[in-house]
């Protein structure tokens, strides 16, 4: 077996390799249509996550009705067929008909516009007080789960004492305080659900502090509140968003709680738990006075329940892998 020679000081050798093949890369995110031998750009994530959330009957389904009380809540005024307080005491307490669908209360009060009117009521509180919660407790989250050591300890604590009661009777609480009306209902529900948000929040951040991305960019000089908004707060986020789903869906039942104990929504004012404790007294002799609200409770709640279920699938990464039959 021959050698070549050595050509000497300034004279390269041809390669005996063969020449590397020119390759066209994609760019980011971009798939390739392998029938046509062309590249097609891959669809946005927030589309696919719509995309695959949509491919879950159960999880579509609750969010049609989400956005349907959604709609409901927001064209309350032009939907309901009376206002929530005329009173006709000749059609008191009558049985659901074509002229009154729910029927009457015992003050000759429309009930189904009284439920339309107080759908507003509960999703205003539940997405007011969710978000106060979601605010609040995010940043205690992001904090102690980025800094760690004593801010942990000392977040953490503050948050375990506000845990140790329970979310209903911790509200209660909080609004014999303040003094019973919506608005006070709306701050104790936030204030309650703030230690789940900073204990999910936080968990979730532990996972990604240490993640490549997030040294190199300290590597390179990225202050701590640029790397908490642009790199861990963002990778943190899955668990955040089924949580605020779940949440909102506690948040409506709490209102409704606190509203049929009388420390909420107060007469004469549209509100579903205050529309169950109204036709308590009426279950036997017109049970449609709270079977209705009731329902419109349920409904809601399981949707929210149900809404989380599904996004849980679609934002876990194995899961989306899964459904998506193996493809990132």
């Amino acid at each position: 077996m021959t050698t070549p020679a050595d050509p000497g000081p300034g004279r390269t050798v041809p390669s005996t390799q063969p020449a590397p093949q020119t390759v066209t890369d994609r760019p980011p995110g971009a798939g390739s249509d392998t029938a046509a031998g062309t590249l097609r750009p891959a669809r946005p994530r927030w589309r696919e996550t719509l995309g695959l959330l949509a491919r879950n009957p159960t999880a579509l389904i609750a969010a049609l009705v989400v956005l349907g009380m959604i709609v409901v809540a927001l064209l309350d005024e032009q939907l309901a067929p009376e206002g929530p307080n005329e009173i006709d005491v000749g059609a008191r307490l009558q049985p659901p008909s074509p002229d009154h669908p729910f029927g009457t209360d015992d003050l000759g009060r429309d009930v189904f516009s009284r439920v339309i009117l107080g759908a507003a009521v509960s999703l205003r509180v539940g997405l007011i007080a969710v978000s106060i919660s979601l605010v609040v407790g995010t940043l205690i989250g992001l904090l102690a789960g980025f800094y760690g050591k004593w801010v942990d300890d000392v977040l953490m604590r503050l948050m375990d004492m506000l845990f140790a009661f329970p979310a209903v009777l911790l509200a209660i609480s909080i609004v014999a305080i303040l003094g019973p009306g919506l608005t006070n209902t709306t701050i104790a529900i936030g204030i309650v659900y703030i230690p789940i948000f900073a204990r999910v929040t936080r968990s979730s951040v532990l996972g990604v502090r240490e993640e490549v991305y997030v040294r190199a960019a300290r590597s390179v000089g990225s202050s701590d509140v640029r790397l908490l908004a642009r790199h861990v707060l963002p990778n943190a986020a899955p668990p955040i968003i089924v949580q605020t789903s779940v949440s909102l869906a506690f948040a409506v039942l709490s209102e409704a709680a606190l509203s049929f104990l009388g420390l909420g929504t107060q007469p004469p004012d549209p509100s579903w738990g205050l529309m169950l404790s109204e036709g308590r007294g009426y279950i036997e002799l017109a049970w449609w006075i709270a079977v209705f609200p009731g329902l419109a409770i349920f409904l809601l709640v399981l949707s929210f329940n149900l809404l989380g279920d599904g996004l849980r699938d679609v934002l876990d990464p194995r899961q989306r892998t899964a459904m998506s039959g193996g493809r990132q």
